[in-house]
């Protein structure tokens, strides 16, 4: 069987984050969320792999090259306009052979998720499960294992029970999605909407791990899930009086330095130089390269690399962007904010701050809960900052 992997889109609501790469390459746990798709598809045998790119392609292709380091073979196509999934499923024509497999790379899900979208073996099915946000999805009604309705990002009391965007089709579907685009319908959903009269499309139940980054700060949610399973390996050099509790992998050529504290689940990647005395808590992941000054403590955060922490920091719920240079002494509150987000303002239960990548932050700063800085900025030292700041900014 084949598997089609949409991953053409951009991201924009995640924004600062995907100004220099696709949502599918940003990294959770060290690695990017595409390659969880990879990984699940790989793990039921499903190694014939068709990626739909387009948005910052490079990123992707570079990566993943032909597969084979995955123990896949990949198979690329170039969406140029990005005018919705079904518009991408048009350019699949001469590339399915048989019954395939549709997925969002953008997703996190788990071979156990695939598994069960594989339990159907004719006709077309939806994986589906129940969210307690479904109003960010496609809900769907169910009668006698049959989807009856598609509603996308309904109002409240339309159901929890969501489409995933993992679909299970026979080859004849892949026709009536291209004559679905040429009738003015861009994404899945909407044609499979058009087709519930027509088509029968069962609803399987997924029995696993899938969950989706809306906006930035569902990437932290995503952080954790993906850092529970990780084991506990430790190939840098550690230094006397260092204190390791719970699942924690540090990678080689990184350097923990004496009273140092980490507890997991933690990943940290190759090349970092950390502490000394410096204090990790759980569900932080750290990338590679990254440098982090004494007396400096990170929580339920991801930090990507290159990136350079002075001391007396303290950062929670955050996420630091490649390259970024943190000076002594910034300090962030970490709690409930409105963020805006495209225009339209979100509650988030609790935050801490958002920064782009190339950012240079200088000492004693001070941000609220919230904050989303842009890439290329500059902050100066003593400033305090909140709210949204652009991109290529410099606050003095």
């Amino acid at each position: 069987m084949q598997a089609v992997v949409l991953a053409a889109g951009e991201g924009t609501r995640l924004r600062p984050f995907t100004l220099a790469r696709p949502k599918v390459m940003i990294p959770i746990g060290n690695k990017p969320i595409l390659e969880f798709v990879v990984e699940a598809l790989v793990a039921n045998g499903i190694k014939d792999i068709v990626m739909v790119v387009g948005y910052k392609k490079e990123r992707i292709m570079s990566f993943f090259g032909d597969g084979s380091r995955f123990g896949a073979q990949i198979t690329y196509i170039i969406q140029d306009k990005q005018l919705g999934t079904a518009h991408a499923m048009t350019y699949l024509k001469d590339k399915i052979k048989g019954r395939f497999l549709v997925l969002p790379g953008d997703n996190i899900i788990d071979k156990e998720m695939v598994a069960s979208l594989l339990a159907l073996k004719e006709g077309n099915s939806i994986l589906v499960t129940e969210s307690d946000e479904p109003s960010k999805y496609g809900v769907v009604s169910i009668q006698d294992e049959r989807i009856r309705s598609l509603e996308e990002k309904p109002i409240d009391g339309a159901g929890n029970i969501i489409s995933t965007g993992l679909y299970n089709f026979e080859p004849s579907m892949l026709g009536l999605i291209e004559q679905g685009v040429r009738n003015g319908k861009y994404g899945i959903s909407d044609v499979l909407k058009s087709l519930l009269g027509q088509v029968e499309i069962k609803a399987i139940f997924g029995n696993g791990q899938w969950d989706d980054a809306v906006y930035p700060w569902d990437l932290i949610r995503l952080n954790e899930i993906a850092l529970g399973g990780k084991g506990q390996a430790v190939q840098g050099i550690i230094e006397q009086g260092v204190i390791l509790k719970g699942s924690v992998s540090i990678g080689r050529g990184t350097r923990i330095r004496s009273g140092t504290y980490i507890e997991g689940p933690v990943v940290i990647g190759e090349g970092c130089d950390i502490g000394p005395m410096t204090a990790i808590f759980p569900s932080t992941s750290i990338g590679e390269g990254v440098n982090i000054g004494p007396f400096t403590s990170l929580a339920n955060s991801i930090i990507m690399s290159n990136v350079t922490i002075g001391s007396h920091v303290h950062i929670s719920q955050s996420i630091i962007d490649d390259n970024v240079k943190i000076g002594p002494s910034f300090s962030i509150s970490s709690g409930q904010a409105t963020v805006k987000v495209e225009g339209k303002y979100h509650t988030v239960k609790k935050i801490g701050i958002m920064v782009g990548e190339e950012t240079v932050i200088g000492s004693r700063v001070v941000a609220s809960s919230g904050t989303v800085i842009g890439s290329f900025c500059s902050i100066g030292d003593g400033t305090t900052v909140s709210g949204n700041i652009e991109n290529r900014s410099i606050v003095i």
